[in-house]
C-alpha cells in the first residue's frame, strides 16, 4: 500500500463491531447501485480526497491509540475493490486489532482468500432481497450467484462471528419476498431485517421504511427458516403492566 492510500475514519465506535470499542474505516467505491444506500457519496471515488486521512496519518492514529481499541471495522462502499485491502488489514493486525469486514458479498474468491488468511474475524454481510429480485434492486446485473457463494462460503467459514442483514424498503420488499430470502439462507446462524431510515445521502428518491407492522410480521416469516432472525431498527411494541 503506497502512501497516497486514503480512508474515511471514525475514530471511536461502540455499535459497528458490537460489543468492542473499535475506529470504522471508510473505503470508497462500490460496484452495486442500490437506490436506498445509506451511505451514497462512497459508492464513487472522489476526485478531492483532501479531507481523508492517508495511510501514513492512519498509521500515526493507530499509534497513539490503537491500545484503547479492541477492534476496527472496515466498511464502504465494497472494501473488497480496494487492491490494497490485504495491506490494510495486515496493518491493523499488526496493531494487534480484531477486525470486521462488511462486504455486498460480490466478490466470494476475495472474500475467502481474506477469511483463510486470518486477516479478518468477523464478516457482515449484505443480501438484499431474494435471489430473482437482486438485479432490480442492486442497480446491476449478475450478482446473485456470487452472493450465493459467499452465504454458502460464511455458513462455514473460520470467523469468529458472521451475519447475514437485509436493509428493508417499502419499495423493494414484501413479507413474502423477504420469507423466499430467508428460504434461501436457511441455516444462518445470525440474521437481521434491518429498518430502512433516509440518511439524505441516497442514490434514489420516494423510498421508505416498511410499517413496524409489517417489518413484525416479516420476521415471523423469516423465522420459518431462520430460527434465531431479529429486527434492527424497529421498536419493541409497548405491553401491558
Amino acid at each position: 500500500m503506497n502512501a497516497d492510500s486514503r480512508f474515511g475514519l471514525q475514530k471511536l465506535t461502540l455499535l459497528d463491531y458490537p460489543g468492542k470499542v473499535a475506529c470504522t474505516i471508510f473505503l470508497h467505491g462500490c460496484n452495486f447501485r442500490c437506490p436506498f444506500c445509506h451511505n451514497a457519496s462512497l459508492v464513487v471515488v472522489p476526485q478531492d480526497q483532501s479531507a481523508m486521512i492517508s495511510f501514513d496519518e492512519l498509521k500515526d492514529f493507530l499509534s497513539k491509540r490503537g491500545k484503547i481499541l479492541d477492534g476496527a471495522c472496515i466498511t464502504g462502499g465494497e472494501p473488497m475493490l480496494r487492491p490494497d485491502l490485504a495491506d490494510l488489514l495486515e496493518l491493523l493486525r499488526s496493531c494487534g486489532l480484531l477486525i470486521k469486514l462488511d462486504t455486498n458479498g460480490s466478490f466470494p474468491d476475495r472474500l475467502q482468500d481474506v477469511v483463510e488468511r486470518r486477516l479478518v474475524d468477523a464478516v457482515a454481510m449484505d443480501v438484499k432481497n431474494n435471489y430473482a429480485k437482486y438485479d432490480e434492486t442492486v442497480g446491476v446485473s449478475g450478482m446473485a450467484d456470487r452472493v450465493k457463494e459467499s452465504a454458502a462460503y460464511l455458513r462455514s467459514a473460520p470467523l469468529d462471528y458472521y451475519e447475514l442483514r437485509t436493509t428493508v424498503v417499502r419499495q423493494f420488499h414484501t413479507v413474502d419476498d423477504l420469507a423466499e430470502l430467508a428460504c434461501e439462507h436457511a441455516g444462518t446462524t445470525h440474521y437481521f431485517l434491518q429498518k430502512f431510515k433516509d440518511s439524505g445521502d441516497l442514490l434514489g428518491a420516494g423510498l421508505s421504511a416498511m410499517p413496524d407492522d409489517e417489518m413484525a410480521r416479516a420476521l415471523e416469516a423469516v423465522r420459518e427458516f431462520i430460527p434465531n432472525a431479529q429486527l434492527r431498527g424497529v421498536d419493541a411494541p409497548e405491553t401491558d403492566s
